[in-house]
Order: C-alpha cells, then structure tokens, then sequence
C-alpha cells in the first residue's frame, strides 16, 4: 500500500473530519501511512462576501478536486453539504460515512431558545434557508450575514455581533461546542447536512477499495434522494431549500421545501418508497413541488439576481 494522501479544507472542522476518516482508514489497515494536505477554496478566501452572491457551484471543492484529479492527492474529506450536485469527470463519492444529527441548532450566550428571544434581537447566519425560516416564524428578529468557520463564528457570538447564531448541529458536536445549544431547531436542513463523504477517481481501484469499507448504505441512499431533489431543482446556496431522508428498514421517507427569500412562501410536502430508488423519490419530490407553485418561487429569486437586503 502506497503512502495515502487526503486533501483538506485548512478549517478546525474539516481537519477534525478528515483526521476522522484517518484514523477510520488506519484501523482497517494499521500499517497505512497517510499524509493530510491542507488545500484553500474560493469559499475559504472570500469570506467578507456573502454565499448568495458568489454562486455555490465547488465554492468549497473545485481546488481540492483538480488536486485529486492532477494526482498530488488520493483523496477528499468534504461536508456533504459542500458538495454541488454534478461532480467533476473522473471523480466519484468513493464512500459516505454515517450520518450524525442533520438539525439546525441555536447558540445563544443566554441559553435562550428562538422564541424566548425578544423583538429585535440579532440573528447571525449565513443561509438563506435559514433566513426563510426565521423569517416564516419569527419575522420581528434582524437578520445579519455571518460566514466563517463554527470558531470565528461563535467568537463573534461571544464578542456581542449578534445574540443568538444558527448552525449545524454535527459541526458544533464534533468540536465540543455543544454546551452553548440552546435549541435544536425544527428547520429541515441542507441537503446532505451532517454527513462526511469521502471523494476519489473513478479510475483508481485501489483508493476506491481502500475506502468502500467506510461506505455506510443507508446514510448513502438518503444523500441520493436529497441530491436528487436539489439537482432536478437546480438548487443551491442562493436558494432556501431544504430536505431530509429518513431510513426505516427499506423504506425510504423524503421530506423536502423550497421558500422564498422573505419566508412568505413555502412549498413543503414528502414522499415514500423503497429505498434503494432514492433518485426517483428525489425527483418525483422536485415535480411535486413544482406542481404545487415552487417553480414560481424560483423563478421569482433568480430574477432578482439571488441576493437580499
């Protein structure tokens, strides 16, 4: 076995995951050497823009992918959420990790829960799904853009720019945070939240062995029929979507929305089925909605550029 070389993002987070997958891989095969090479995106650089307004198509993979793809690297540890829906020629999702909690969770400094906060309190996020959803049930709060890493932003949290910041609850978990939860939110969250995904060649049948044994199948088949909703809707950062799936034995229940920028409207509905046909379940969800008027939505935000005020 040749030496292993995993590319990272340079964050606390993503070097906490793909040290994760490390020692994942090392306990399959004990005497592997493995190297970590830090990697800066684009998504990583402009952090004084907000994600809305720079597009989402490998803001936080493309650099990283061309490093797989040129040889200098064998593998990738992302965020399933980072990841856009069509991923490169020549590379593959060479193994998806369990999945740990999807949810949307508020940290606040009181410990206050979102509607224990008062009319004009600052939430800081940098999602637009998120936005629509405090905007669907609790239109009285400010809103304000916040992107960076979970440390940059709860010290920002800490240091009074805002009284309350939404994040994913995986990520604060997996960097010993969780003592400033102070509500797991209802919000369905971002495709494909929670989970770690492991990125190779196609070509590369070693690496693709090394890592299927890291492969978790049903956490696979609910990121499949997430990515499948978002893909037929052409999603990404600059829309509110949302969706999650759930595996029960072999059945599969996929719940998914689309939202405009306000929060006034929202389409939601779900589906069911076997799940080993999580690509269908995904795309008769998309039509679904688009029957129910999210085609309209969408268009809506895209002609306005995909920013807001």
């Amino acid at each position: 076995m040749r030496k292993i070389r995993i590319g990272s993002r340079g964050s606390k987070l993503a070097v906490w995951q793909t040290n994760f997958v490390a020692e994942k891989l090392k306990s399959l095969n004990s005497n592997m050497e493995i190297e970590v090479i830090l990697v800066k995106t684009k998504g990583d650089k402009l952090l004084d823009v907000a994600l809305s307004k720079i597009g989402d198509k490998g803001l936080f993979t493309k650099e990283i992918e061309n490093e797989i793809l040129s040889g200098r690297i064998d593998m990738a540890v992302h965020s399933m959420k980072d990841m856009p829906t069509a991923i490169p020629a020549g590379l593959t999702i060479g193994a998806v990790l369990p999945r740990e909690n999807p949810s949307d969770v508020l940290l606040s400094t009181t410990g206050a829960t979102l509607s224990q906060m008062p009319s004009g309190a600052v939430i800081g996020t940098s999602s637009l799904r998120r936005r629509a959803h405090l905007m669907m049930g609790r239109p009285d709060l400010e809103i304000v853009d916040m992107r960076g890493n979970i440390d940059s932003r709860i010290r920002r949290l800490l240091d009074g720019e805002a009284d309350a910041i939404i994040l994913a609850a995986a990520g604060v978990v997996r960097l010993g945070y969780q003592d400033l939860i102070s509500e797991e939110l209802d919000f369905l969250p971002a495709i494909g939240q929670g989970a770690i995904m492991v990125e190779t060649r196609e070509n590369d049948p070693e690496i693709l062995a090394l890592v299927k044994g890291l492969d978790h199948a049903p956490t696979r088949q609910a990121i499949t029929a997430e990515r499948s909703f978002l893909a037929a809707l052409q999603g990404g950062c600059q829309i509110p979507i949302g969706a999650l799936a759930m595996i029960s034995g072999d059945n599969l229940e996929l719940e998914g929305l689309v939202a405009s920028l306000n929060g006034g409207k929202c389409i939601r509905s779900r589906i069911e089925g076997p799940s080993e046909h999580g690509d269908e379940l995904g795309l008769k969800l998309a039509e679904m909605l688009l029957s129910k008027g999210a085609g309209e939505i969408l268009a809506e935000i895209r002609d306005q550029g995909n920013v807001y005020e």
